[in-house]
């Protein structure tokens, strides 16, 4: 049997395709932006990571993560990923937490209950120990920490590179087509059709205009 190529991906690369990706789904901006880090968590700590992103996208692009519903001790998931039920967990467990009530809240209807395992590990970045049993989680104060990234930023995560690059592709379709006005319009600067740059104002701005024009414009300056 051959071993498949692996690559070693950093928290930044990670971060980026995940994104983008998430940003294709039905999911609210801000929402989105919360779980970021879930699909990273669950490739760093063993669970389905980025090969689960890939086989669940038809599922993840019609999320709603509105239909949640809590009744002070069980989170209805309402059908939704386990990735998108974390966030409202740890925001209720540090709810509770705080209150000094005993933080323990379990979790029904949810897709993919395993992946509630990235709680464990999200949790200690708000200062909470969290432990699981089934799908019920319970929490306790802690000082923060981030062990799980620290890790990550260290040694990356190994992943196959057959898979890597089919997420990339993924991830690539949520960019906007090039074209002569996207180029003007990438980041926080604008070129105008006369090649004047605004929406800097530092000495140090190495845009360079020549590559604003379409392709017939640079094969005529290329040809003077």
């Amino acid at each position: 049997m051959t071993t498949p190529e692996m690559l070693c991906v950093m928290p930044r690369e990670m971060r980026m395709m995940s994104e983008r990706i998430l940003s294709l789904t039905a999911l609210p901006k801000g929402f989105a932006l919360m779980v970021g880090d879930v699909v990273m968590m669950s490739q760093a700590l063993g669970l389905g990571g980025f090969a689960l992103l890939e086989t669940r996208l038809p599922e993840l692009l019609i999320a709603d993560p509105s239909r949640l519903a809590f009744d002070g001790m069980t989170l209805d998931g309402g059908g939704q990923h386990a990735w998108f039920i974390v966030p409202s967990l740890l925001d209720l467990l540090g709810l509770a937490v705080a209150k000094g009530a005993v933080a323990r809240i379990k979790v029904t209807q949810v897709t993919d209950p395993a992946e509630l395992r990235i709680a464990v590990a999200l949790g200690l970045r708000s200062g909470l120990a969290v432990t699981i049993k089934g799908q019920t989680l319970r929490a306790t104060a802690t000082a923060r920490a981030d062990p799980l990234l620290d890790r990550v930023m260290q040694d990356g995560c190994a992943i196959p590179a057959a898979l890597w690059w089919r997420i990339y592709a993924l991830a690539q379709s949520a960019l906007t087509p090039d074209s002569t006005a996207s180029r003007r319009h990438a980041g926080p600067v604008i070129v105008t059709e006369d090649g004047k740059v605004i929406g800097r104002t530092d000495n140090d701005d190495d845009t360079d205009v020549n590559f604003v024009g379409t392709v017939k414009d640079q094969k005529q300056k290329a040809s003077t």
